[in-house]
């Protein structure tokens, strides 16, 4: 007998909307499969639609912040029913771009250059200390935001203009600009399931190069890497995504400049939409869609 499935999306992250696809387009697929499906947001509903339609797993398709940053996982926890992808603290840590920048050069994962920047202090002489410590360009994001949500490549012309753009925040990173090939791969459990290189049309991939199809991005599959260089970024991809306890399915994104690698961020809930990059590295490592949310449905526990 089939499991009965609550798929979780939307929430009230800026990622909202793309949580909303992959919902959709996860319960699309699950009820092609005649499996008993609903879709539930984050909020007081939950709590109903669990009492009344008793699921058997939980698909946690929400994105962004209070869905992918360890703080959704707490409650899932707490109604003792299975749920996908990483648990309380490998999420919190994933979601953290400091705390697992941190991480993964204690343990030699080459990462770019950072600095922290907060509001409140209003440094005076934020140029100067990029000029020394990084360099421009520099690229400015926020601490606990994916999908490239408020991400801005900066130079020393307009880094301050841009800096107001994201004062709503209390503190955001400040990173050295990489240039070269963008290369995201996806683990999927112990397997590195494989690679995938994008060319954005845009200045970078940006949250518009991501999700909007007019943005035409490049997406190339198998990536043009010799064996041994191709090893070697699965094998950080593994190494990362075992660092801060992941489960399920991740992707960690790549900076390829000069003959290294850079990690720029691990990504513990992927987009699920018909533009989403780990179910089409899945498709081409012959995994179907379908068969791809039932193993991360079969993957699903407590205690993750």
């Amino acid at each position: 007998m089939k499991k009965k499935v609550l798929v979780l999306c939307g929430g009230i992250s800026k990622e909202r909307l793309i949580s909303l696809e992959t919902g959709k387009e996860v319960l699309k697929e699950l009820k092609k499969k005649k499996y008993k499906a609903i879709t539930s947001e984050p909020d007081d509903s939950l709590f109903r639609n669990i009492k009344s339609f008793k699921p058997d797993v939980i698909f946690n398709a929400l994105h962004g912040q209070f869905g992918e940053d360890g703080y959704m996982q707490a409650i899932l926890e707490s109604q003792k029913i299975p749920y996908t992808h990483s648990g309380v603290i490998a999420s919190s840590i994933a979601m953290d771009k400091e705390v697992s920048k941190e991480i993964f050069l204690q343990s030699k994962i080459l990462t770019p250059k950072f600095i922290k920047y907060k509001y409140s202090q209003k440094e005076k002489n934020i140029i100067r200390k990029i000029d020394t410590k990084l360099k421009f360009p520099v690229v400015i994001k926020p601490i606990n935001e994916g999908s490239s949500v408020h991400v801005y490549i900066c130079e020393k012309k307009n880094i301050l203009k841009k800096l107001k753009l994201l004062s709503f925040y209390k503190e955001i990173l400040i990173e050295e600009f990489i240039p070269g090939r963008e290369i995201q791969v996806a683990i999927m459990g112990k397997k590195k399931l494989g690679a995938i290189e994008l060319k954005p049309k845009r200045k970078f991939y940006d949250y518009e190069a991501k999700y909007n199809p007019k943005a035409r991005t490049k997406h190339i599959i198998p990536v043009k890497l010799d064996k041994k260089d191709l090893n070697k970024i699965m094998d950080i991809a593994m190494k990362a995504h075992n660092l801060i306890g992941c489960k399920g399915v991740t992707r960690s994104d790549f900076k390829f400049y000069k003959g290294k690698f850079y990690l720029l961020e691990l990504n513990t809930q992927p987009g699920m939409t018909k533009l989403s990059l780990v179910p089409e590295i899945a498709r081409y490592e012959g995994i179907s869609f379908i068969r791809l949310i039932e193993w991360i449905l079969k993957d699903a526990s407590t205690n993750r």
